[in-house]
């Protein structure tokens, strides 16, 4: 939902004044490669999650650590690929609004989000992830 609400944000914004990038050729392109990157990082994530036995979804208990697949990578791939993907979506659409609300995004998927998810993590899995948390980063 918290995407959802930026994404309709970057829309109004450009709805009410569009917020040109310019026409360098390789801008649209480039958004395109990003937002099949995050789509791909965003399905490997989903697919470890399965893999391992938890849930996807944040709502319902985690099950498991994960830490295979992207997630040997960072902590976040979830979270990384959506804020990718607002910034891909902003390069194909050539709207700098969207490419302008990915650094809120992350700091609202982090304030709001990630930071809740670490604590319910490290009460209910201890030292678990606490030695993961060690070997990798929270998002890159």
């Amino acid at each position: 939902m918290i995407f959802l609400g930026f994404g309709a944000l970057g829309t109004a914004a450009h709805v009410i004044r569009p917020l040109r990038l310019g026409d360098s050729g390789i801008i649209r392109p480039t958004g395109a490669l990003l937002a099949a990157l995050a789509l791909g990082l965003a399905s490997w994530a989903r697919a470890s999650m399965h893999a391992a036995g938890t849930n996807v979804r944040p709502s319902p208990p985690s099950l498991a650590i994960v830490a295979e697949g992207p997630y040997k990578l960072t902590r976040n791939p979830m979270y990384l690929s959506l804020c990718i993907l607002l910034l891909g979506i902003g390069l194909m659409a050539d709207e700098a609004a969207f490419v302008l609300l990915a650094p809120p995004l992350a700091a609202t998927l982090h304030f709001g989000v990630i930071l809740r998810e670490e604590r319910y993590l490290t009460r209910k899995f201890g030292g678990t992830y606490l030695q993961y948390k060690l070997r990798v980063r929270r998002w890159i």
